[in-house]
């Protein structure tokens, strides 16, 4: 009896590995094209590492004219949450990292090297398992559970390297007869991958990313076939990436040391390896030491907070491009209004260490992002994000040809406003322009140099009863605002207060901050002349009256 007789026995029905060789030639593609994927596990939501390898994957794919698809990693089944699948094609979507192939929902695919769920290619990663049986490269392991966690405990016991190796791979040595007795008696098995790895010798590998990295080889004797007949992940990548023809792995640098392994079982397979290029996790400050975003302990963690919040998936993109490579920031600079498309990713300019998360620098991010918008998008932002989150602020923007006013308010011009970073802020950042939000507001008028009562009242009553016309135009509305300076005692020109400082209490700005403040019960607000015209004749009057 051979390797042959022990391949077919335990895997009766498995084609040729040729069939799956025709069925997935290679792609035809561009000189130069790249072939990334995203392969997630389905066990939760989808982390902003995920979305950040993603962007990535999708970015190299598109500047070369390549493919970009999403494989499920699902032969963990027990750690697999219900609906996890849609929900990871649902983020992608929300981000417009849309996959050229692979998964579009919960159990379909699209795209001709299929199926792009792992548990529905059980019988390729037999084949390709039965193939290295068939060559004396694998090999099934009767121990148990419990034999595995003796030979553990006595590793340890003599401060040597755990796992299943060398003389410790005790069914390595099985016969071929014995083997076959053993499975025709019924006993359980699980097929490992016989290394012939050392691990006193070095092995050299250029990462993408991280240049030249120096491991030992491997010598573990991995599973690669568990006992319900699905692939472990270590086994399944390298098949499903040969026949996807994938060129370059873009993976978190957790798995940078499995990298000797991967490189082995691809060499072993008669494949060739796709590049590695491992990234940087991001990390967050926590009091002053760096640590990994944490899924329990950080909010901002899972993408779909950035939709509760409001962020609008371009910023967060546009906060990642700039995480990922530092001369994106120069670029966008230097090209407020291109498509971040046009911008050329590239590989070797990414960190090797992680980059911190920052909040302050993504919300400022996504204020350059809005301002650029119409009022049209703004208002249709605004209202899908309250119609999930904000039933009071979907009551306030019914009014759309008023709401569009208030969005139009110093937008469109070469300093747009920047005073919305996400959707969550509209509410608050508009409440001063309609009139049940802005009685509602109970705070005290923060009046700022001009402070008593007796002069705020005089400037109020001056201005509606003497210099206040609707239709006046943006300069005459200003000279105005002097005149009413002049006749307050204070200085009508800024320089001209400063020129003479104690010859006025006050200058014209002073008299326009107690305008705004009386009008918005804020001292920090877009252009005024503007909210006036918005806000109108009977309402200033009323506002500044009372």
């Amino acid at each position: 009896m051979d390797y042959k007789d022990l391949a077919n026995l335990i895997f009766p029905d498995a084609k040729e590995i040729s069939y799956y060789e025709e069925k997935y030639p290679e792609r035809d593609l561009p000189e130069g094209a790249i072939v990334t994927r995203f392969a997630p596990s389905p066990t939760g939501f989808v982390h902003i590492g995920g979305l950040y390898q993603s962007l990535i994957a999708r970015k190299l794919a598109s500047q070369t004219n390549g493919v970009f698809f999403l494989r499920v990693e699902d032969t963990d089944q027990k750690r697999e949450v219900e609906n996890a699948v849609s929900g990871i094609v649902t983020s992608l979507k929300d981000f417009a990292i849309e996959p050229d192939e692979g998964m579009i929902s919960e159990d379909e695919g699209k795209g001709n090297y299929g199926p792009y769920k792992q548990s529905q290619r059980k019988e390729i990663y037999q084949a390709y398992a039965k193939y290295l049986i068939e060559q004396g490269k694998a090999y099934p392991c009767f121990c148990t559970p419990e034999d595995v966690e003796e030979i553990r405990a006595k590793q340890e016991a003599a401060k040597i390297r755990p796992g299943y190796y060398g003389v410790w791979a005790k069914c390595r040595t099985v016969t071929v007869e014995e083997a076959i007795k053993r499975i025709q008696n019924g006993e359980n098995y699980i097929i490992r991958f016989k290394s012939l790895g050392r691990e006193d010798r070095k092995i050299q590998h250029h990462d993408v990313i991280k240049g030249k990295v120096d491991f030992p080889e491997n010598d573990q004797d991995i599973v690669i076939i568990k006992a319900d007949g699905l692939p472990t992940y270590h086994f399944a990548h390298a098949v499903d990436d040969h026949l996807m023809h994938t060129t370059h792995v873009i993976r978190g640098d957790e798995w940078l040391s499995s990298v000797p392994l991967h490189l082995q079982l691809f060499h072993e397979l008669g494949f060739k390896a796709p590049k590695y290029a491992h990234i940087a996790p991001i990390m967050k400050n926590d009091n002053g030491n760096k640590r990994k975003l944490s899924k329990r302990k950080d909010a901002e963690a899972a993408v779909s907070y950035y939709a509760e919040e409001g962020i609008p998936a371009e910023a967060v993109k546009e906060y990642l491009m700039n995480i990922a490579n530092s001369t994106f920031e120069n670029w966008r600079r230097a090209n407020p209004d291109k498509s971040m498309d046009e911008f050329q990713l590239q590989l070797n300019k990414m960190s090797v260490s992680g980059a911190l998360f920052d909040m302050v620098k993504l919300l400022d991010v996504s204020k350059t992002v809005i301002s650029k918008m119409s009022a049209e998008e703004v208002y249709e932002n605004a209202l899908n994000w309250a119609s999930k989150y904000d039933q009071e602020l979907v009551e306030i923007l019914k009014d759309k040809e008023y709401a569009l006013k208030v969005f139009g308010i110093e937008r469109g011009n070469k300093k747009p406003r920047k005073d919305i970073s996400k959707w969550s802020d509209v509410k608050e950042n508009v409440e001063y322009m309609y009139n049940e939000l802005f009685e509602k507001n109970q705070e005290e008028y923060p009046f700022q140099v001009i402070n008593d009562k007796e002069s705020i009242e005089k400037i109020l009553k001056l201005y509606v009863e003497k210099y206040y016309d609707e239709n006046d135009d943006k300069q005459t509305w200003f000279d105005k605002i002097k005149e009413l300076s002049g006749e307050m005692g204070y200085a009508k020109e800024v320089k001209e207060f400063k020129a003479n400082p104690g010859m006025y209490t006050a200058h014209v700005g002073d008299v326009s901050t107690v305008l705004r403040v009386a009008l918005t019960k804020r001292t920090n607000t877009p252009d005024l002349y503007e909210i006036m015209k918005v806000l109108g004749k009977e309402e200033i009057e009323r506002r500044l009256r009372q």
